[in-house]
């Protein structure tokens, strides 16, 4: 949906506007495999405050999507709706739609333990268990009642593969995982969420606690992902956000204001809001 230049909103007008406004949107090309989630007129509620606004948007099966926006915007509320982890939260409700692969997943009858093994979730801060490397990474497995030994290795093996991670633990796999360096400890999450086999890898702020150079792995994991996974970031970075992803959604006061691909995001922003945040004049 594309919006004429006069209903642009006027980064120098107060902000309240912005809340009866549709959101600028470039078109977002889907997928060869078409669009796995679909958000229509999203609105969330904690209690009688509002945190989601009318949200809408597709995004492709394979790509890779961050979420920008300003600290409160609902970047993580929106996360943590794709698999449902908002209904822990007893003051939450909800309307619109929220479809993954068409199906509307606050539907009565969802079984909410089976959309989440569909979405592997990667957290702030890494958050091992206290457990060997290689429980760590089986861990979801053994949860679905696989004992084969066998069975639990290949997964072990083939996950940490694809994180990036067997060659640096593969002689270490008994240690405890609470061993492991900051960075190694966040790529043995994703390398766990991977071995549940999803199709969705939801990761809000995944580097906001590692270094620089623990930080380029994992950007370099996320692209590494891309394709066998579709993967949505939420990131304050805004030099991350143009390196990992395709396209870039900025979110601010609940709201979606702008989304299309990650470079006119960065290069050519339809909204003055969006062209004022990503250079850095608010945020």
């Amino acid at each position: 949906m594309n919006l004429s230049p006069s209903e642009l909103t006027n980064a120098g007008e107060p902000l309240e506007p912005i809340r009866d406004q549709q959101p600028t949107m470039y078109h977002v090309a889907p997928s060869a495999e078409g669009d796995i989630i679909t958000v229509e007129d999203f609105n969330l509620w904690y209690g009688r405050d509002q945190a989601l606004f009318n949200v809408s948007m597709k995004i492709p099966k394979g790509d890779v999507m961050a979420l920008i926006g300003p600290s409160g915007c609902g970047k993580s509320t929106l996360l943590r709706c794709f698999n449902r982890m908002n209904d822990l939260i007893d003051i939450m409700r909800l309307d619109g739609r929220l479809m993954v692969d068409g199906h509307n997943i606050y539907r009565a009858g969802v079984d909410v333990i089976a959309l989440r093994k569909r979405m592997g979730m990667v957290f702030q801060k890494p958050n091992p268990f206290a457990m060997s490397i290689f429980d760590n990474v089986i861990y979801p497995l053994r949860v679905d009642g696989i004992t084969k030994r066998s069975t639990l290795e290949d997964a072990c093996e083939r996950a940490l593969q694809s994180a990036a991670l067997w060659k640096e633990v593969k002689d270490r796999l008994k240690d405890s995982a609470l061993g492991l360096s900051g960075g190694q400890q966040q790529r043995l999450c994703i390398a766990r969420a991977i071995a549940a086999d999803p199709e969705v890898l939801l990761m809000d702020e995944p580097c906001s606690a590692l270094d620089p150079i623990a930080t380029a792995k994992i950007e370099d994991l996320i692209d590494e992902l891309k394709g066998t996974y579709t993967i949505i970031i939420v990131t304050h970075s805004m030099q991350q956000a143009a390196r990992v992803s395709c396209n870039t959604a900025f979110m601010y006061l609940g709201r979606l204001i702008e989304y299309g691909s990650t470079r006119r995001i960065f290069e050519d922003p339809m909204s003055e809001q969006t062209g004022d945040y990503v250079t850095g004049r608010f945020g």
